[in-house]
Order: C-alpha cells, then structure tokens, then sequence
C-alpha cells in the first residue's frame, strides 16, 4: 500500500534542480529533470556516501566521492565501483506539494 508523504513544495524544485528531504526511509534526492520528477534514495550502494552532490549527465547521477554512476529514472547502478542499485521512489505533486511514496 502507498505511503505518500509530503516533503517540499513544488517550487523549492524547479526543472533542472535537485533537492534532498529527510523522510522516515531516510535522505532522498528529488531531481526535476526534463521528463519530470524522480526520486532516489541519497546513498551510494558503494560505499554509503551521499549522491545528491554529485553532478548531474542527463538522467545520470555521478557520486562524487569515486565517480559511480546512478540512473535518476530507477535507482540502476551503471557503473563500478558500485554494483548494487538503490531504491527509487514514486514521486507526485498535489495541490503544489511534491509527495514521495515511501512504501516502496
């Protein structure tokens, strides 16, 4: 069942920007990309360190502490050295509050 949360207003993320929120499922970085909103968990299944400063290549997320890279879309590890995927989140805005599914 969908737990969704409110974290942000819609305008604290505007296209082509990123935010990070603390939820009960822990950090997550929300990226408004062209397609639209998507969130990821801000944790590199490397070695635990945050994403959400990395840069940005289209729908990739590179982690700025040994260069793996992340797909924004769902979470896919692309790259070594990380192997593992993180987990990606359903993402909506209602009445110009951005929501997070959390129970994923």
């Amino acid at each position: 069942m969908a737990e969704w949360i409110e974290v942000a207003p819609e305008e604290a993320c505007p296209q082509g920007q990123k935010i990070v929120v603390d939820t009960d499922a822990g950090k997550i970085a929300i990226f408004h990309l062209k397609q639209g909103l998507y969130a990821i968990e801000d944790r590199c299944s490397h070695d635990g360190g945050e994403l959400a400063s990395g840069v940005c290549d289209g729908d990739e997320i590179i982690c700025p502490r040994h260069g793996a890279r992340f797909c924004i879309l769902n979470g896919k590890a692309l790259t070594p050295p990380a192997y593992e995927d993180i987990e990606a989140f359903r993402v909506r805005v209602v009445d110009g509050m951005i929501q997070v599914d959390i129970d994923t």
